[in-house]
């Protein structure tokens, strides 16, 4: 196999696939698994007749490959037809014993014209070993290793709106950006929590009340939501949404985690706000998109950055005590939303 001259990625697997010139090896891997499924399912469509496609389809996974098996989908002929394609699902390359290894290394710098091989990475991770160099070079220089990223909020919200009007619904921009959040934002969750949306509302038009009632929203959202609570003056509701993520048996130390984080972003924000910045450079310094950015500066609008310095420090105080104390961490949860309440009473 030549060596490639192009880059990959994603731009340029929708390159190959619109002038029909895909690459022999590719890897698939990512978060966003939606987009994923999408571009197999094209691969699929461009490459295979459904009347053949039992034939010239081969597809592998942890409990079906070995090196031989792969080897035998790989060297097939097409049957009454140009293409073969070989999928294999979750299997870590790099993990394979020495003398395996070896094989795919030949195997991947020699696949035959007519056959396209993917390797999917959802359930395990890719991590390749560089150190060894064989079979490393023989992924780099024979494949396109494509990362299907969360997409962002840009791209999200005009795909949101088209998939609502599909439904005959009508959903502003700002509702778009409050179903990302409290989704997590992968088109995965968001298709999902469209169709439901749409099934429980009455209406042409999506309302908040429409979105709340049915989406479930994940840890990083709530979190969210009760940090806006506390900067609002509303503790006991704030008390009650950690209560909610205890029912949700999301682990302590995990909702410890995401208030910490919400809260650095909380004093970055209020040290940006000092020093006359706005939503865009809170964007630009911590990754956010741009509503959970805006939502972000309204609420350091209202703490001080006194209030923020102790919070910061309460939080450290309780990952401390959970890791190091007999005292449960539920009640340590509990204490510290109790403390930075008081701390935001006190300014």
């Amino acid at each position: 196999m030549a060596k490639k001259t192009t880059p990959g990625g994603l731009q340029a697997l929708k390159t190959a696939l619109k002038s029909g010139s895909l690459e022999r090896l590719y890897i698939f891997h990512g978060e966003e698994t939606f987009l994923l499924h999408h571009y197999l399912g094209q691969i699929k469509k461009q490459l295979l007749d459904p009347l053949t496609e039992s034939f010239n389809f081969h597809r592998l996974d942890q409990e079906t490959f070995d090196i031989r098996a792969f080897a035998d989908s790989v060297e097939n002929l097409p049957m009454m037809a140009q293409s073969t394609l070989v999928q294999v699902d979750d299997v870590d390359l790099f993990k394979m014993n020495e003398s395996d290894r070896t094989k795919m290394a030949e195997l991947l710098g020699d696949i035959p014209e007519y056959c396209t091989v993917i390797f999917t990475y959802v359930t395990v991770p890719w991590k390749p070993d560089k150190r060894l160099k064989k079979l490393w070079e023989a992924v780099e220089r024979g494949g396109s290793i494509v990362e299907f990223a969360k997409q962002n909020q840009r791209d999200l919200v005009p795909w949101i709106t088209r998939h609502f009007a599909a439904r005959k619904k009508r959903i502003s921009t700002d509702l778009c950006g409050y179903l990302i959040e409290i989704t997590g934002g992968t088109m995965t969750a968001l298709g999902g929590e469209i169709e439901k949306i749409c099934a429980y509302c009455g209406g042409d038009e999506i309302k908040k009340t429409d979105i709340d009632a049915v989406t479930e929203p994940v840890l990083d959202a709530v979190v969210f939501q009760m940090t806006d609570l506390l900067s609002a003056g509303r503790y006991d509701q704030a008390l009650e949404k950690l209560r909610q993520l205890m029912k949700m048996q999301q682990e302590p130390l995990a909702i410890l985690g995401a208030v910490g984080a919400h809260f650095r972003r909380i004093g970055a924000a209020r040290i940006l706000l000092d020093h006359g910045k706005t939503a865009i450079d809170l964007q630009k310094l911590c990754g956010l998109p741009d509503y959970p950015a805006r939502k972000t500066m309204d609420a350091a609008r209202r703490f001080s950055s006194s209030f923020c310095k102790k919070a910061a420090e309460l939080v450290v105080m309780t990952d401390y005590r959970m890791k190091t104390s007999f005292d449960d961490s539920q009640r340590l949860l509990e204490l510290l939303i109790l403390q930075l309440a008081q701390e935001a009473r006190n300014g």
